[in-house]
């Protein structure tokens, strides 16, 4: 069985390296906020990068902005002229996100909404090409149903933490408030057939969604 680190150093020794600034991002976010794990970081930045670029979206929606990290890998994919909209509930990481808009270059390209995403979302008059949900595992639910109808034929959808430190297979965590959540969110796309999906293994587990019908 080869060392998860060791591994884990190679594919980041041979995954595309981060820029300054967000590297400077993931070290601010470990020094001064006590959920710092919640930060996507390189591997994961670089893939949300990646598909947004590939999407080459108009809209992005996030869903849990945090100190950033994501935002600005998704933002990068955007088409012209297209905007980001990323919502957080704690206000207290809203500067540290800012800060790094603003030395990313494409600040303007990011609108950050502070509040509860149940009650923003409806106040965004936007369909949305991509989605990216990172927020309370409670709530995954309530954000699917509230997004799905803004989100084209074609379009994409993007939860995070789907497998939940795997104890979304674990008898003894099924219990748990947060858990349920996931395991429930995740039993939703499973047997939704407006859409295709698959999960991803990277980190704690990304559902890649694709809407295929009404």
């Amino acid at each position: 069985m080869p060392d998860p680190v060791l591994l884990d150093q190679y594919i980041t020794g041979h995954s595309s390296p981060e820029e300054d600034y967000l590297w400077e991002l993931d070290r601010e976010t470990n020094l001064k906020t006590i959920r710092s794990r919640m930060l996507s970081g390189h591997l994961q930045g670089q893939l949300l990068s990646m598909i947004s670029c590939m999407i080459k979206p108009r809209c992005i929606l996030e869903i849990g902005t945090f100190t950033g990290y994501s935002a600005l890998c998704l933002a990068k994919g955007l088409a012209e002229g297209g905007q980001l909209h990323t919502i957080e509930i704690d206000d207290e990481v809203e500067i540290i996100a800012q800060k790094y808009f603003l030395k990313s270059g494409i600040a303007d390209r990011i609108t950050q909404h502070v509040g509860d995403a149940r009650t923003i979302i409806p106040t965004i008059h936007e369909s949305f090409d991509l989605v990216f949900i990172d927020a309370d595992k409670r709530e995954y639910c309530d954000y699917y149903r509230l997004v799905f109808d803004r989100i084209p034929i074609g379009g994409f959808l993007l939860a995070d933490n789907v497998l939940w430190d795997g104890k979304v297979i674990d008898p003894d965590a099924r219990g748990e408030d947060q858990t349920r959540g996931i395991m429930e969110f995740n039993d939703l796309v499973q047997n939704d057939p407006r859409v295709r999906n698959v999960i991803l293994t990277i980190r704690d587990g990304i559902m890649l969604i694709q809407k295929i019908g009404e």
